[in-house]
């Protein structure tokens, strides 16, 4: 079994989704004529709008939230120093590049996940990746294994590695038995997933904030305290990017290492293409009732994850300046190092408690992807919900205690052919994404409120529910 699965991690992550997530971002961004740029206002003001008279779905805030719960997890702040270790500074400009490419994905796939969507049998929307697969290419079998890797690798063994993380940092910080974090986590995220999607979005919704908001802050108190070497460093991180830095840091100036880490961080942090979003993105009640409406608010979660939290940290190490100490430190500890720097005694902890919001956020938010596979497989009533909440339960207890690297080993292998999937049913419904993405700008453009009804484009909404289409 470490054989196949070795095997399968060294095809899907070390040629198919390296190269083929960069490809399928760089497409839509030129089909869909650089809309992540030109129209970035469009995402702002997505968000921020909410149409209460729906109630089968939740916010478009609530979404964003919920999405950002998943994304924003302990790889941006261990997986950012990892990547700086071994491409040196210059790797966060490539995670910057995989950002910008990486959010025309994200609003291809959220697009889809929105037009294709259908209620429950208690009117609840559901839909993902599955959905469009099984409805827009009338592959239901392609859907099927699509949902069971996603349950195997976000629903179960990732949130064990995110609990890891939490014993981990509670331990090193506060001397906390692993054991008892797991069962707090545990108990904690049952109160929550245990009352429904709606619960986790209320949860996301004020906890993300509050979390985002505070590890920004902190980057920005120490971009203010050393300003005079923010453009330094920004320059330093640009500069590496191709080869025109000296050794930074123990780490030679290779653009081919800064590129390679920085496109594999990015790729891992924002998830943008995974097929994982769109999972509560078609949750959302968007406001305006179109399904690129939905798009926007989602490229906006990539835009937060990477090119603001994950450059946060960036700057953080490279202002403290330890980074460029060669000590040797990688992963959270180099993070921590930064900010004892920075905030004194006080860095180590607060590392820890960013590390137990960002890995916690992480499990609640995987757990609503999981909950809408189940659906899809015809699994989603409250005997199968129940089980899939307590073998969550119980993953987060045993991860806390152990990483058993054959396992996690296979998550990624699942989650690789979960996002291959993605991506090849994404560029075959690409013309879809097209379409729709120039109605809603033709009607911005001519003053209208975009409205997306089903009855306008009978051609492009076979398979599509379109009760949910119509004139509100």
């Amino acid at each position: 079994m470490d054989a196949i699965i070795d095997f399968l991690n060294t095809v899907f992550w070390g040629y198919v989704l390296i190269y083929g997530l960069l490809a399928i971002g760089i497409y839509f961004t030129l089909r869909l004529r650089f809309i992540q740029v030109v129209h970035f206002p469009e995402m702002l003001r997505s968000v921020l709008r909410a149409d209460d008279t729906d109630k089968s779905g939740i916010t478009p805030f609530q979404a964003l939230c919920t999405s950002l719960a998943s994304r924003v997890g302990t790889g941006n702040i261990a997986g950012v120093a990892v990547a700086m270790v071994l491409g040196g500074p210059g790797a966060i400009f490539w995670m910057w590049m995989v950002a910008c490419v990486g959010m025309a994905t994200a609003f291809a796939e959220s697009t889809l996940a929105q037009l294709y969507k259908v209620k429950d049998d208690q009117g609840r929307y559901r839909g993902g990746p599955a959905f469009y697969i099984s409805a827009g290419l009338k592959a239901p079998w392609a859907g099927a294994i699509f949902s069971v890797c996603l349950i195997l690798s976000f629903g179960l063994v990732f949130n064990a590695v995110q609990a890891n993380s939490i014993a981990d940092a509670m331990e090193g910080a506060f001397g906390l038995p692993k054991l008892a974090t797991g069962l707090a986590v545990a108990a904690l995220s049952g109160v929550i997933i245990f009352g429904g999607i709606a619960a986790i979005a209320r949860t996301a919704e004020i906890v993300v904030p509050f979390m985002a908001a505070g590890y920004v802050g902190l980057a920005l108190y120490a971009l203010v305290v050393n300003i005079g070497e923010v453009p330094g460093m920004l320059s330093l991180i640009v500069r590496s990017a191709f080869g025109l830095e000296p050794a930074v840091g123990g780490v030679a100036g290779s653009v081919a290492a800064a590129m390679l880490n920085g496109v594999k961080r990015g790729l891992f942090s924002n998830e943008a293409g995974m097929g994982s979003a769109p999972n509560i993105a078609a949750v959302a009640t968007p406001d305006p009732h179109h399904p690129v409406s939905q798009g926007f608010v989602q490229s906006l979660g990539v835009f937060i994850d990477t090119i603001v939290i994950c450059t946060a940290t960036a700057l953080l190490i490279l202002l403290s300046g330890v980074f460029q100490q060669n000590t040797g430190l990688t992963g959270t500890q180099l993070t921590q190092a930064a900010l004892e720097v920075h905030i004194g005694w006080a860095g180590r902890y607060f590392v820890a408690v960013a590390i137990f919001f960002f890995a916690f956020t992480s499990i609640i938010g995987n757990y609503s992807y999981a909950e809408g596979a189940l659906v899809f497989l015809g699994h989603g009533h409250t005997a199968g919900i129940m089980v899939l909440r307590l073998a969550l339960l119980a993953m987060v207890v045993w991860g806390s205690l152990q990483s058993v690297s054959t396992v996690f080993n296979a998550a990624d292998a699942s989650m690789g052919l979960m996002a291959s999937i993605n991506l090849v049913a994404i560029v075959l419904l690409s013309g879809v994404v097209a379409r729709l993405t120039r109605d809603y700008l033709k009607k911005r453009k001519a003053g209208e409120e975009p409205m997306f009804l089903a009855s306008e484009m009978p051609d492009l909404t076979e398979g599509v529910d379109k009760s949910i289409w119509t004139r509100r």
